[in-house]
């Protein structure tokens, strides 16, 4: 006879599915809020909003031990989805490129076996549904609106597709790194394609820049420092016979820690002034820090380990990924808070779920949904196993 966990996992696969049909963006989850509201209602698990479409549900509030929060993200992307899937997106050009859909469904199964065993956690429970992950800060707005008030530890998770099924990596200190964008406009004089002599040339001058920015992680930080400096836009001209007066570069700074950050920024500023002089143009440099680094903390993540390796076995540890890597999340702020970690749990079964996240080819491996809930509720203390029917 099946277990409670088994068709409460289920359950949990429908409903992310239904999720998945209908997406929506960074700070405009209005109904997935109400879909994940009425889900608690459902359970009789008390909640409020927060942080606008933010959810915070609360199991065991009058428990005694470690009060443990657990977050999940609910947003999705403004990608076009072509997976074919029965389930995919109903909504043109939005998808669950990123399985925030399953994350949200996995934290709702944990909820709802949480409710069957709530006399006996040892501690309160605190549901984090969190909007805007995708970039608009939600973590900041959630912990700004109190979600984090009374709670010792919290623990959240990702689902990644370049590590295999069953496997795992929640290292101590970082897992992701920070990252910030930078904007570099430049100012010459533009002219005849045939006159070059007659202009002050942007575009020479941005090429120039592509190959220098390039050599800041090489020439300018220790090769021991993970970092990625990316240039991914460069926009200039528009008549193919005429040099442009301007010219427009933008791009991407990953760092392993938060404070690394500030000095490639410096590199960039210097670089790109510097390179603008020496071929007569101007430099205009903005930076825009983003996230920080996503940092566990020692004894949080040994909790967690221990979890991952009950619900997934002695191979757990996946060993082929280095860490941290150099995607960001914005669960940093919440790690900047209070104590905990955070895991990067494998998706690729071999059936189809090696698709990266924010690729319109992604779709979230369902399988993960019971061993990430096994893991999540053996954190809390309360292990799926004691309780069947």
């Amino acid at each position: 006879m099946p277990s409670i966990w088994t068709d409460i996992a289920t359950q949990a696969t429908a409903f992310r599915r239904r999720l998945h049909q209908a997406p929506e963006l960074t700070w405009q989850e209005h109904a997935t809020a109400g879909v994940i509201r009425t889900e608690l209602d459902h359970l009789g698990i008390p909640w409020r909003a927060c942080a606008g479409t933010g959810t915070v549900g609360t199991l065991a509030p009058e428990a005694t031990g470690r009060h443990i929060a657990l977050r999940a993200d609910i947003d999705a992307l403004p990608i076009d989805e072509i997976t074919g899937a029965e389930w995919a997106s109903g909504t043109p050009g939005i998808m669950h490129a990123c399985g925030h859909d399953g994350h949200t469904a996995t934290l709702l199964a944990v909820a709802r076996w949480l409710k069957t065993c709530e006399d006996h956690l040892p501690g309160p429970v605190t549901l984090l549904f969190q909007p805007a992950e995708e970039g608009g800060h939600g973590a900041r707005e959630m912990i700004r609106d109190g979600a984090l008030e009374g709670v010792d530890w919290v623990f959240g998770w990702h689902n990644w597709p370049a590590i295999p099924f069953g496997q795992a990596v929640c290292p101590d200190g970082p897992v992701m790194g920070a990252n910030g964008t930078f904007e570099i406009r430049l100012t010459g004089s533009g002219g005849h394609a045939s006159q070059p002599e007659a202009c002050r040339d942007p575009l020479l001058a941005g090429a120039a820049l592509v190959q220098s920015i390039q050599q800041i992680v090489s020439r300018r930080l220790a090769p021991q420092t993970a970092a990625v400096v990316s240039v991914t836009t460069f926009e200039a001209g528009g008549a193919i016979t005429a040099i442009p007066d301007t010219a427009r570069l933008a791009g991407s700074v990953r760092v392993e820690r938060t404070d690394q950050r500030d000095a490639v920024a410096e590199h960039l500023d210097q670089i790109a002034h510097d390179t603008a002089a020496a071929y007569g143009v101007e430099a205009r440099f903005t930076f825009t820090p983003r996230y920080h680094a996503t940092v566990n903390h020692p004894e949080a993540a040994a909790h967690y380990r221990g979890a991952l390796a009950r619900a997934l076995g002695a191979g757990w540890r996946d060993t082929s990924l280095p860490v941290p890597i150099m995607a960001s999340e914005d669960f940093s702020y919440y790690l900047r808070e209070v104590p905990g970690a955070f895991a990067l749990i494998g998706a690729d079964d071999g059936q189809g779920h090696h698709e990266p996240c924010h690729s319109p080819r992604y779709d979230f491996n369902d399988r993960l949904i019971d061993p990430v809930g096994r893991i999540f509720a053996d954190i809390v203390g309360a292990p799926i196993e004691v309780a069947t029917d």
